[in-house]
């Protein structure tokens, strides 16, 4: 899948709540419609992303793993 990202946010090394606080905060500056990169390394986020992503109704698009972290896609819906 090919996703164009508008914003990168790098949480390699923060534990939880940080990578959600940070991109929620990410997600709050940016215009409808734009894709949010965000990598982690905390196996955590893969569950709070999907969790945080179904509360706050905006797209987890995708989400992948590679070499030791976690890369998921936020599309902004509202």
């Amino acid at each position: 899948m090919s996703v164009q990202v508008n914003v990168k946010l790098d949480c390699k090394g923060l534990s939880c709540p940080l990578p959600i606080l940070k991109t929620k905060k990410a997600v709050d500056g940016m215009n409808v419609g734009e894709v949010l990169e965000m990598t982690a390394t905390d196996p955590g986020a893969v569950n709070d992303m999907a969790a945080w992503s179904h509360r706050t109704g905006h797209a987890l698009i995708e989400h992948k793993q590679e070499n030791g972290s976690f890369i998921f896609y936020i599309r902004k819906t509202r």
